[in-house]
Order: structure tokens, then sequence, then C-alpha cells
């Protein structure tokens, strides 16, 4: 078996590891931490600022079969020599490799506001982004402005209204996610998270700070004791770069999730596959679990991610599922509801009887339902109202892994997801709610949910008996 040598520690090195562990992978894997402790499952902070999450649950268990070294930051690869040097304090290091993958992440994008970066470029007190657990600890006082109108603008708005912060979300477009959803959707998003507790100033950015307030580019005020910069990210790609490897806006790789040099691979939030860049946790998962397989002679093909966003906000459910350019795409049939008075809505766009895109609001279990007939490609029932309605479908037979097996229908949680979550130290049925949702659509999956629990409970412990 292949040495492998992985450069970045956060959710899909983890998993990577997991799988490779797995599917029996016999050589050794050194993995080179930048940080101190493994990066955490981001898409949970925001549950973690709103504090209905013990960020202590973020934590994953001890990399299985690894060696990790922390605080070694990765400063050249040599591809020729198969070698990449690091540092470590003051120490220099090399590490040789058969294969090596690169696991490098994203960073912050990090706007031009005066007074926003330190004299030694690091952000000061009162500024944060939203990448780890102790920036939630950076978020402080009773008023707070978050900058960004994308998913994590809102979820972080949401959240920080959730625990009783005075929020206010400055977005540059008139609504936030308004190139997702559309004028009419987007304002209706706006409508629920001023009804939940957020001041939204749409068309609107910061340009400066002082202390106590931004200012804004119409030279109106906003009071913040914290700004929290939710302004984008971009694949941190600079290694590959310098080392001749293809990149384009992330670093690009093929279906078995190798770059442009055969040795190389690429994971999560750097790597660029199918046209696509920084595509999300979920997809990070996949990729880990297809390169554990492939590392590990297994013939396999990464597929491209389902392009579906669904934001983690307790202001109203909302979702994104397909591109939105289908819905102008010749011999699509469109088919909407509009309730503003109930603060919902939706637009579906369908090629025959499949789902080719679609946008919902404050319909939870229609965003469920129609997330899982796009994912599996299955036609849509012949009740469209009713879909749109919540009136789920019996999903048709499918021939997917059981880890794939959807648990919880409302939120589209699967087992492989819940296992994930127990993984990383949600232990009993509640905690697992709080970390994925699961059992708070309707409550028919608490049984299955809590046999799960126990189910891998009893594994773990048969793990830990002694052989006798």
């Amino acid at each position: 078996m292949s040495d492998v040598l992985v450069i970045g520690y956060g959710s899909a090195t983890h998993q990577l590891l997991r799988r490779l562990r797995h599917h029996g992978h016999s050589g050794t894997v050194t993995v080179l931490s930048a940080e101190h402790r493994p990066l955490p499952n981001r898409p949970l902070l925001t549950t973690v600022l709103a504090g209905r999450l013990d960020p202590r649950v973020l934590r994953p268990a001890p990399a299985p079969g690894a060696r990790v070294l922390t605080g070694a930051v990765a400063t050249a690869v040599d591809p020729a020599a198969r070698v990449v040097h690091a540092r470590h304090g003051d120490t220099v290091t090399a590490h040789p490799y058969d294969v090596l993958v690169l696991a490098t992440g994203a960073r912050p994008v990090i706007p031009a506001i005066s007074t926003t970066m330190g004299r030694d470029g690091t952000l000061p007190p009162g500024v944060t982004t939203l990448r780890r657990a102790a920036d939630c600890d950076r978020i402080r006082g009773e008023r707070a402005v978050v900058l960004g109108g994308g998913p994590l603008g809102v979820e972080t708005a949401s959240a920080l209204a959730a625990r009783g912060t005075a929020t206010t979300l400055v977005c540059a477009g008139p609504h936030p996610l308004h190139d997702r959803l559309g004028d009419t959707c987007a304002g209706l998003l706006t409508e629920r998270l001023r009804a939940a507790g957020v001041t939204v100033l749409g068309g609107r950015t910061v340009v400066r700070r002082e202390p106590g307030r931004v200012v804004l580019d119409d030279g109106t005020e906003a009071a913040a004791d914290s700004l929290v910069l939710c302004t984008g990210v971009e694949p941190e790609v600079g290694l590959a770069r310098a080392a001749g490897i293809r990149v384009h806006h992330g670093i690009v790789v093929d279906d078995a999730l190798r770059t442009s040099d055969s040795r190389v691979h690429a994971i999560g939030d750097c790597a660029e596959h199918a046209g696509r860049a920084v595509a999300g946790h979920e997809s990070a998962l996949a990729q880990a679990d297809t390169l554990a397989a492939v590392l590990t002679g297994r013939a396999t093909a990464h597929p491209p991610a389902p392009a579906i966003l669904r934001l983690r906000t307790h202001a109203v459910d909302v979702a994104c599922v397909g591109p939105l350019a289908a819905f102008g795409r010749h011999g699509i049939r469109t088919v909407g509801l509009f309730d503003p008075a109930g603060g919902r809505y939706a637009r579906l766009a369908l090629d025959g009887d499949r789902i080719a895109a679609a946008v919902l609001l404050g319909l939870p279990e229609a965003i469920a339902t129609i997330g899982h007939l796009y994912r599996r490609g299955l036609p849509v029932p012949s009740d469209r109202p009713g879909l749109l309605l919540g009136i789920r479908p019996q999903p048709g037979p499918a021939a997917a892994d059981p880890a794939d097996a959807v648990v919880c229908l409302c939120n589209h949680v699967s087992r492989r997801q819940l296992a994930d979550a127990w993984e990383l130290g949600a232990r009993t049925a509640p905690e697992l709610a709080r970390a994925t949702r699961a059992t708070t659509g309707c409550g028919s999956c608490v049984t299955r949910v809590e046999r799960l629990c126990a189910d891998l409970a009893d594994a773990a412990e048969r793990k830990l008996e002694p052989t006798p």
C-alpha cells in the first residue's frame, strides 16, 4: 500500500482517514496540520453561535490510524522529489510521500474596510470571520453587524438574533440571497428575518468601523459591538500553484480527484471538480469517501455533487435545488405557489416529470421531499400542489448504500450523516437532533434515531472489548 501524506486537517481529512481505515489501507498516513486541533464541522458553527449546541460536539474523535503533526505549516511541494517541506516552529522538515492529498481548504475574503485589519495583519478585537469554534467567542456585546447577504450571512444573523443579540444584516443586493432566490422569494426572506429580530439593510456595504459602530457607504451608521464578516471564501491554492499543479478557481481534479500531477489529489474546499469549487461540507465528505476508495484500489468515479442549498436558519426554511438557469431552458414547465400572508413561496422547474430546479421558502416538508426526489432523479407525483404543500410521495425503489438511506425525510438526514455526528460527539437523540435537525420535522423518525444511537453505542463497545 502507498504511504499517504495529507496537508490540512479539517472534516474532509478526518473523513478520509476514517474511510481509509474502513477499506483496509495498510500504508502509513501522515497529516500536516497548521492548526493545533482539527478544524470543526463548519456548518454547525451557527448552531453553536445560537447557543443550541455545545461547541465540544464539533471536536472530532482522534484520527484513526494516522500520524498527525500539529502546528506543522506546509511551505512548499516538490513534485519531482515527491517531498513536502514544512515549518514547525523554528524547525524546517521534509516529508516524503507516495501519494499527496491537498486538503488545504479555503480562506475567508476580507473586504477593504477601514480599521478592520490590525497592524500585524490580523483582525482586531470586535471583528471576526466565522470559520472556527473560537470565532463564536469573538462575537461579543449586545449589538452585532453581519456583513454579507449569502448563505453564511443569513445563517449567522439568524443565529445571533436567536440568542438575543441585536443584529443588523448588511448586504449589497436589495435582499439577502437575491441572486439565488429572485426578487419575490428574497423579499419574503427579508420579511421573515425582520420578524425574527434581524434588521436588514439591503443595497449597502460597510466602509469604516469605529468603536461601537460601523459606517455604511451612504453615510449612515449602525450600532456594532462586533462586526462579523461573511463575505465569501477563496480556495487555498498557493501550494499547488507554486508546485506547477493546474489551478483554475480551485485545484482542478478529475473524477478520481487526481490533479494534473498523477500522484497528487485534492479534496474539500480547495478542490475544483466538474467546474465547481468550494462545494461545501457535504461534498467534501463525499469526496473523501471517493478518494479513500480510489487509494485502496477500488474503481470509483466521483459524481458531481447535486446543486442543493438548504439554509440552517432559525428564521425560516429556505432551499435552492438545481441550477437556476434551468428555469429558462426550452421545454421547462413551471409550477408555483405564492402565499405572502403565510410567508410561503415555491417555484419548480419541471423537465418532463423530473425536477430540474426549485426555489422554496417556508415549506420544510416540501423542501425535504423535493430535495430527495432531485437527488435520486425520481419523478414528481401527479399532485403538484400536494407536493408543494408537504404531502410527501412514497419514494420509489433506488439502489443505494444503506449508509445513504434517508432516516429523517423532513430534513433529508441520512444514516451516514447521523453516524458522522455521533462520531463527532452527539451521542444521544436530542444531541443528534441539535447537530443534524433529524426528528425536528414531523417527528416520525424519533424511534429510528434512538435505535441508531443504541446501535452505534453497542458497536463502539464491541470495538473496545479485548480480543480473546
